[in-house]
């Protein structure tokens, strides 16, 4: 569970737990359910939503859904976990001994990405900050503070080696997270102002390319 997790990417997951073997109808059902609650949750918050939302949207019966999960918190838990993996799996493959503007601009190139294929994921996680963080805050205290603490001397060394020019390692990160989510939590809003939603990605690539490489490769 987030609230227990120490290893992000080892954690055994309502859908993993450790013995269990599902079927194959199984797994899809409960990927069935997680999809549908992503929907649910980030459109409505975790206070907004109910079980009976969660099934209607899934196309299942709540007592259908209830026997996968035996809760909406479970439900919860179980989104945000598969969540937060899909999310930090791009940070922490930053290789510190790769080239640091290759990396950066891979790592936000993910960014976008995961911004474009699933703004809800980025919108249920922005809830769940919004109202205080009250299911992940021990995991942001920890497993999240430790990664993205041991990413920052990885930037800060590669600063001191020349490589990049001097910023505070943890803001870029911020810098990174604010340009690329942005564009799902904002979504309408960039829509709207666009003048093409066709060329919103492919333009915002381009221009966080620009300004990220120009602004930290040394001159």
């Amino acid at each position: 569970m987030v609230n227990g997790m120490t290893k992000t990417r080892t954690t055994k997951t309502p859908d993993n737990k450790a013995g269990e073997k599902k079927s194959r109808i199984q797994i899809q059902n409960r990927q069935r359910i997680i999809s549908a609650a992503l929907e649910v949750f980030s459109s409505f918050g975790y206070r907004g939503s109910t079980v009976a939302q969660i099934s209607d949207c899934a196309h299942m019966s709540k007592a259908n859904v209830l026997y996968y999960y035996k809760s909406k918190k479970e439900i919860y838990i179980a989104l945000l976990e598969h969540t937060l993996v899909e999310w930090l799996d791009p940070l922490t493959s930053i290789d510190p001994n790769g080239d640091p503007a290759e990396e950066l601009w891979s790592y936000t190139r993910s960014k976008l990405a995961l911004s474009k294929a699933s703004p809800e994921a980025s919108r249920l996680f922005a809830n769940e900050i919004i109202q205080g963080a009250p299911t992940i805050r021990q995991f942001l205290e920890t497993d999240l503070k430790e990664l993205v603490t041991q990413k920052c001397r990885v930037i800060q060394q590669w600063i001191d080696d020349g490589k990049l020019v001097a910023v505070s390692p943890l803001h870029l990160i911020f810098f990174i997270w604010a340009c690329t989510q942005h564009y799902a939590d904002f979504s309408v809003q960039t829509e709207i102002l666009s003048d093409s939603s066709d060329t919103i990605f492919s333009d915002a690539e381009e221009t966080l390319k620009t300004l990220l490489l120009n602004g930290l490769l040394p001159r």
